[in-house]
């Protein structure tokens, strides 16, 4: 049998880098056709998953399917200072990588000032 429990404890990275936010979930034997990754309007990032795994054993006069289903679902409210339309997804082997590019902070400008005296 195919063990979907793995999906229980699925567990998510998140990290904040000098431009970005960047998720990163390990999801072993899941193809990026079974994850899901949405923004809700009030910059909620869902993450989600879901397998279906079907078993067939043919022997003599009877016919077994076994059926199985695991998934996950994970969000996250993210900080003000994202762009929410530029967020990218990616997968490759087994890990899911969500890149939510940040909001550029203007410097702000220094001026010298001379000091009379």
């Amino acid at each position: 049998t195919t063990d979907t429990s793995a999906f229980v404890n699925t567990q998510i990275d998140w990290k904040e880098i000098l431009e970005a936010h960047v998720f990163k979930a390990d999801l072993p034997g899941l193809k990026k056709e079974e994850v899901k990754v949405e923004i809700e309007d009030d910059r909620v990032i869902q993450i989600s998953g879901q397998r279906n795994v079907e078993k067939e054993d043919k022997n003599h006069n009877w016919h077994w399917v076994e059926r199985s289903s695991s998934q996950f679902m994970m969000r996250f409210r993210l900080p003000e200072n994202v762009k929410i339309d530029q967020v990218k997804a990616s997968m490759e082997n087994g890990v899911l990588t969500d890149i939510v590019p940040k909001v550029e902070v203007k410097k702000p400008d220094v001026k010298a000032i001379d000091i009379a005296g």
